[in-house]
């Protein structure tokens, strides 16, 4: 017996836009940073190449998850978003690594820079990533994928606010540490903002619990819908970020297929109002089942039914 959903994110155009955009301010913020001497910038431009990488993974990854299951794919392409959230994220930490190596250097050595180029690319680049978080603002709440790339475009954007005010403090003290500690900040910024999209992709590729759903709160859920007895061999899972799929036993009085329709159309509803899950599968045992003497969340429907102790065969959820 199987529920399913699908969700589609019309962002494709918007990926492709800010790609391109993005493209082009790396070329000239790479040659100002250059010309400026300011690592700050460089390292800027080197976090906005890894922003147009993730935009491109994140357009693919729309693809993906825009195919429709076919016989060798049968939940269909909905974790290749997810994949390429999580190369972006890797992609993330290992640049910050580079600019912490060239910051500390730098430290060491520090070299005059040009303040004034700093602030006027600076300020195109906080515009340039304010747009594009304004554009995929609306998706990114529903897609780790989406997130991932809008994640790039925020620390990008407090990346250019720090370089600006850098700048300022440059211009009136001349204190030339000031470049690479932003470049630092910068890297820090980066690894705090790239951890929690591995986490929460390694968590879906993992098939671990989606985030903010609870086991034992859906099993007593399902449990207090009328019909049903007890809830068992409960699995929740994901199969993209905003994909989440369910399959469980449940424990049900011997009634006619009418009833248990019934029953299902309850639970199917209920799973997707309260928990938004749209695809579940669910296998009804009927009381004196040999499988169901093992029912691990009795509801208090079964305690009015049954009145004697079996054995039990099934783990504790």
């Amino acid at each position: 017996m199987h529920s399913h959903g699908h969700s589609h994110f019309g962002t494709g155009t918007v990926l492709r836009w800010s790609l391109a955009a993005t493209l082009v301010f790396v070329v000239v913020e790479l040659v100002a940073g250059v010309q400026a001497h300011s690592l700050a910038l460089v390292s800027d431009a080197g976090h906005n190449f890894t922003d147009a990488l993730a935009l491109l993974l994140a357009w693919f990854g729309v693809y993906l998850e825009s195919k429709p299951a076919d016989e060798s794919k049968t939940y269909g392409y909905r974790r290749g978003g997810v994949l390429s959230a999580f190369v972006n994220a890797l992609a993330l930490v290992a640049l910050s690594g580079w600019i912490l190596y060239e910051s500390v250097a730098r430290l060491r050595h520090p070299q005059a820079v040009s303040e004034g180029i700093m602030m006027v690319v600076a300020s195109i680049g906080l515009v340039l990533n304010g747009g594009i978080m304004l554009a995929l603002g609306g998706t990114r709440q529903h897609d780790v994928n989406i997130r991932g790339a809008f994640v790039h475009m925020l620390g990008d954007a407090f990346g250019s606010i720090a370089i600006v005010a850098g700048a300022i403090v440059i211009r009136y003290t001349g204190w030339r540490q000031l470049d690479p500690l932003l470049s630092i900040a910068i890297a820090l910024l980066i690894v705090w903002t790239a951890l929690d999209i591995i986490r929460e992709t390694l968590n879906i590729l993992l098939e671990g619990l989606p985030r903010g759903i609870h086991l034992a709160e859906v099993a007593g859920a399902a449990s207090s819908i009328e019909g049903v007895l007890g809830v068992h061999d409960l699995h929740i899972w994901s199969l993209g970020s905003s994909t989440h799929a369910l399959s469980c036993h449940v424990l049900i009085e011997d009634v006619p297929p009418s009833a248990s329709d019934a029953v299902l159309q309850r639970l199917n509803a209920m799973l997707a109002e309260r928990f938004h899950i749209h695809h579940s599968t669910v296998q009804f045992e009927h009381v004196g089942c040999p499988m169901a003497q093992g029912c691990a969340i009795p509801s208090a429907h079964e305690a009015a039914h049954r009145e004697h102790s079996h054995p039990h065969g099934h783990e504790h959820l």
